[in-house]
This record gives structure tokens, sequence and C-alpha cells, in this order.
């Protein structure tokens, strides 16, 4: 058979019935994470602060964020799965649900949301303990089926559809790299920072109780009948070794006072809590703790908080964590929930009504209003970065002293008739004379005779005369200034009629 030889001849069609077969370990272990679960729910969210404070910073936080239902583009007011979310079950709202769900994903890395139909529009919603959910495997990444336990008692099975993966069950989970069913806990890459946290405090509570006595080395120092240095027989340091760890050994016991007899010398060997730096070391545990759930060590007391700090943290803690969080949630609704109903409906977060995200709006606001001021961007285009609409004659760019737009500058004419207190020219003798004086003798002014007899036949006189302007020797028309003078004055009425003219235009 050719290389080539399946691509020619009749072409096959096939078509995906189910998820692709793999191989899957199909021994159950799901015991050893009923017991991590349970260990990181006392371990890590009861008994330590920093994982009890960063999950309920996450889910108090993310649980807050309003939840809008669409049906196309329009925001809907009042549908059924509204009112679903607002109250999902008799015993939560809307926020005691999303909160424990979230609560769950951090300690687990698994959440799994149960409605009470298994097609057609639901009713109510629940959350199942995620100890308490066994997905059984098949051959292919789609489960056969979940299966809810109590104390080892099955309570419930809910299958699942081998060709789309839709279930009664809504399993959010965490990606996990070792498992194809279960997701991994931010606790799970904590766990060592939590124990070493929680050992830390609790070495530090049993030093408080013991008088704060550090460890110390026993020395055995008796002398035989001869005045010879004698040394224990292996039973007797076997005693006293099994002396020592049942009443001194871990951290329950740290730092106990010891009672000694006989040759025995106490001699101190273990650092003070000042050499040992319990704080830096537990400050250090609670610092990997928050980084693991996404925390600004700002939010959980960690460092030196400012309001300007504590304000970008808190920013911080919504783009880099809560945001990417809410993106999973609500891409699990809009595939679990809202094909459920009738119409193009879809399940969006009011991300623009976080509180933290207004510093983000006045900065997105300052820059492009500084785009449009500069020239950059029209008004629509700053509106639609805005999420406004467009709005008519706001498409032109303007510049940045007066905010003309640019077209109509280039054919604007710049008029200086003075004007009175309400825009009004005004066109008072005196004035009238300074000003059309003022352009005549401008105009009429040469530096050469030719052009000076030229403009003396245009305004009625003949000849040429100079005169000193500014130590520079200037041709003007008419034989003599008085003659030009009298041409001036004559010419009053014509000048006073094209002022008023001109002021009517303005």
């Amino acid at each position: 058979m050719g290389l080539f030889d399946g691509f020619i001849g009749k072409q096959k069609s096939f078509q995906r019935k189910e998820a692709p077969r793999v191989i899957i370990n199909k021994l159950n272990s799901y015991a050893g994470k009923h017991r991590k679960y349970q260990d990181f729910s006392k371990d890590g969210y009861e008994q330590n602060s920093i994982a009890y404070r960063s999950i309920n910073l996450i889910s108090n936080n993310a649980s807050a964020v309003k939840i809008n239902v669409y049906s196309g583009e329009d925001k809907l007011e009042n549908h059924e799965l509204i009112s679903l979310l607002n109250r999902p079950n008799p015993l939560q709202s809307q926020v005691e649900f999303f909160h424990s769900m979230i609560s769950y994903l951090l300690i687990s890395g698994n959440s799994y949301m149960l409605r009470d139909k298994e097609f057609g529009i639901p009713k109510e919603l629940y959350l199942l303990r995620p100890d308490r959910v066994e997905i059984k495997a098949s051959s292919s990444l789609i489960p056969d089926y979940y299966c809810y336990k109590i104390d080892n008692k099955i309570i419930s099975e809910y299958p699942v559809d081998k060709l789309t993966g839709a279930s009664q069950i809504k399993h959010v989970k965490l990606w996990n790299p070792l498992d194809d069913f279960y997701g991994l806990s931010p606790m799970s890459a904590a766990s060592y920072n939590i124990d070493q946290h929680n050992m830390a405090g609790l070495h530090n509570v049993s030093l408080l109780k013991n008088g704060c006595t550090p460890s110390a080395m026993l020395k055995f120092q008796p002398k035989d009948e001869t005045g010879m240095t004698a040394t224990l027989t292996d039973d007797q340091r076997a005693a006293v070794l099994n002396d020592l760890e049942s009443r001194f050994s871990s951290v329950n016991n740290s730092g106990r006072p010891m009672l000694l007899e006989g040759d025995f010398d106490f001699v101190q060997m273990g650092l003070n809590p000042k050499d040992m730096d319990f704080l830096e070391l537990m400050n250090m545990s609670a610092r990997e703790i928050a980084l693991c759930f996404g925390v600004p060590a700002q939010l959980v007391g960690l460092s030196d908080t400012t309001y300007a700090n504590v304000a970008e943290a808190r920013l911080s803690l919504y783009e880099e964590t809560i945001i990417p969080l809410l993106d999973r949630v609500e891409s699990d609704l809009n595939e679990w929930l809202a094909p459920l109903y009738d119409g193009d409906i879809t399940i969006k977060y009011d991300l623009d009504a976080i509180p933290a995200m207004a510093e983000k709006r006045r900065k997105v606001y300052e820059n492009v209003s500084q785009g449009v001021t500069n020239g950059i961007i029209t008004r629509n285009e700053a509106r639609e970065r805005l999420g406004l609409e467009p709005i008519d004659g706001a498409d032109s760019l303007l510049v940045q002293s007066n905010l003309f737009p640019l077209g109509e500058m280039q054919d604007t004419e710049v008029d200086d008739t003075p004007v009175d207190s309400e825009g009004n020219a005004k066109y008072d003798e005196e004035m009238q004379m300074a000003y059309g004086e003022k352009a005549m003798l401008e105009e009429d002014v040469f530096d050469n005779e030719e052009e000076a007899e030229a403009r003396s036949e245009e305004i009625g006189c003949v000849g040429s005369h100079t005169m000193d302007r500014e130590g520079q020797e200037v041709f003007m028309p008419c034989n003599t200034h008085e003659e030009y003078d009298a041409l001036l004055e004559g010419s009053k009425v014509q000048r006073n009629k094209i002022i008023k003219e001109r002021g009517k235009d303005v």
C-alpha cells in the first residue's frame, strides 16, 4: 500500500458520535480527594487566616457583581432567567448562591451546580458539596454520570449525554494538568505554605504557654567510684529518649520546661524567637498563600498601605483574579442555562458597575478627552471608546486652540471690527476715521514713483510725492500730501457706508 493510497478512490465521510476515546485509569481514587477536600477546608479555610481572608475577599466581591440577561443586543428587565438567578432556591439569594459556588471552587477546585429538572426550564438551582460528588469515568473524556453520595450512600445519579456532554449537573472546575475530570485547587499549590504558616503560629502559641523556653541539650556527667567519667548503658539511653519523645516532641510540647535529676545538665541549644524571626517567616508564608489565590498583599494586611496603593491593589484584584473567574462562570452559565430558553438569550456580568473599575474608566475618559483636544480622534470616536452612541456633527477633527472644525478654519475670515459688550459692532465717527485712514494709508504707501503715480490715477489725482516713514523715503499718490488728505476727506461718506455693510455681514 502506498503512502497516499488512502486519499485516492472512494472518499469516506466521518461523523463524530461521541467524545474521542482515551486511555483513562478506571480505578476509583476519589477517596483520597475526599480526604484532601476535608483537609483543605479544615487546615486551610477554617484555621488559616490568610487563606480564609483570600477566599472570602474573592467570593464576596465576585458574588456582588450584577448579572444581566440579554435577548440579542437588548437588555431584559423581566425574564424567567432573571428571576431564577435572583432567587436560585428558597434558601439562597443570588449573592449567597454564587458566594458558596466560588468558595467551593477555590477550596476544592470543583463546584457543582444542580438544576431541579433534567429537561425544560428549571425552577430552582442548588449547589452540591464537592466531597459528596463522585465522577464515574467512561472510556472518553465525557464521564458516564455524576454520583451524589452522603456517608458513602448513593443518594442520586445524574447521567451525562455522550454526544453533547449535557447533564442536569454543571461541573465548574479549575484546570488540572494531572486529572481528566477533577479541578485543581489553589489551596493545593499553597498547601506547604499553609502548613508552615499554621505550624509557626502553633509553635508561637506553645512557647507562650510554656514560658517561652527554647529547646536545649541534656548532658550526662556521672562519675564512677574511681572518679572516672561514666556513660549511659543502652537501656538507660533508650529510657531517656523515650521519656523525651513522649514529653517534649511535637509542636504542642514546644518549649515545655524540663525536670532533671542526678548528674544531668541542661544546656540551651535552640534559637530564641527573635533569632528565628518568626514574624518574617509567617509574613513570607502569608504572601505566598495570597499569591496562589491571586490576592494582592496590601488587601490581606501584609504590607504598608495607603489609599493610593490599596485602590491600585483592588483594581489589580478585579482585573487579574475576579474578572477572569467571572468570565469562566459566565461562559458556563451561557452553556448550561441560556439554551433552555427561547430566543437569543445570553447572560453577562455588568463589569462597568464594579466600583473599583471607576478609576480605570476615569483614566480612559481622560485619555480619549486628550485625544479629542489634540485633534487625534473625533468626538464620535471618543464616544465609541466610552461605550456611548454617536451624535450628529461630531465626526470632524478639532484643533486644540479653539476646537473649531479643521475644514471650516480655512474658510473663516478674521474680523477685527470693534464690538460692544453684547457683541455688536461699534461705528462711532472717530473709530471709523481711525480705521479708515489707517487702512488707506497702509494701502497707499509705495517704495517707487511709478506705483504711486499709477495709484494716483485710480483715486482721481495726478503725480506723486515723497514722505519720510521711520527714516525711509516712501512714495504716495498725488502731487502733495494736502491734495491727498483732501481726497481722503472727500471719500469719508463712502468709507462709512462700506464699514456699515461689513458690520452687517458679521
